[in-house]
């Protein structure tokens, strides 16, 4: 899809959002690219993370205004906005933003969707929903758990637009770095990410996103008959006889 390029290589699958004309916004070609590979990194178990990138001077610029009041026509999504971040977030595979460009609208719900979000700390982000007449609805759901109260409040209200830096502070990405060091910054995350074993690194990202929404004594129940299953299967049986003999676990090799 000319919209949304996947490229995978060293066990990495590379999104490239590409819809420059339209500023990466979320349309059809888009939603449904990006669900395509979610569903190819789930079903890959060859794939250890996927890293979402952009081309042009904007990452997301939100909503697809043109399909939205009808005055576009062509391919619908397959699945809602909704259902996307839903599937970003329960994906067993890491999901991390490389930001090259602009967060505006829905675009935020996007990046603070992703596991892992490094930007570029020249480009901006913005809850700009009302300045166009509506409210940031469907990212809410992923955006507050990441936001402290006051400060979700004023983002969202003032629907101004803000550096990567204030981003970060925010919550909705993981750091900001300086455009130059972006590449090393997200290699050096997946250099780490090729250490954990796959499983592990699934269940690991699903404590972040369930636990937290138990109550204290379901919590302890659900993740002591996790970490029980866990240090019984075979992957965590791989881990720390290679741990005990000093070499690096099977799923650890350097990508050729």
């Amino acid at each position: 899809m000319g919209e949304v390029r996947l490229e995978s290589a060293d066990g990495i699958l590379i999104v490239t959002l590409a819809e420059v004309e339209s500023r990466n916004a979320l349309g059809a070609s888009v939603l449904n690219g990006l669900h395509d590979a979610v569903t190819q990194a789930n079903e890959d178990p060859g794939i250890r993370a996927v890293v979402v990138t952009n081309e042009g001077s904007t990452f997301c610029a939100g909503a697809n205004l043109k399909e939205q009041s009808g005055a576009a026509k062509g391919a619908r999504p397959k699945l809602g906005f909704d259902e996307l971040l839903g599937e970003i977030q329960g994906s067993p595979t890491p999901i991390l933003g490389k930001i090259k460009g602009h967060v505006l609208g829905g675009g935020n719900g996007l990046v603070a969707a992703l596991d892992i979000a490094i930007a570029q700390a020249d480009v901006k982000f913005g809850f700009t929903e009302v300045r166009l007449g509506v409210a940031p609805a469907i990212i809410s759901v992923v955006c507050l758990p990441k936001m402290r109260h006051g400060e979700a409040m004023e983002a969202f209200l003032r629907g101004n637009r803000f550096p990567a830096t204030r981003a970060a502070e925010l919550g909705l990405i993981s750091r900001a770095v300086p455009a130059e060091e972006l590449d090393a910054a997200v290699e050096e995350v997946l250099a780490d990410l090729r250490l954990g074993g796959p499983q592990a690194l699934g269940f690991a990202k699903s404590l972040v996103y369930q636990v937290p929404s138990m109550e204290q004594k379901e919590a302890f129940a659900w993740t002591a008959d996790l970490s029980q299953r866990l240090f019984k299967g075979e992957e965590a049986a791989a881990g720390m006889k290679a741990f005990l003999k000093r070499e690096k676990p099977p799923w650890a090799a350097d990508p050729e």
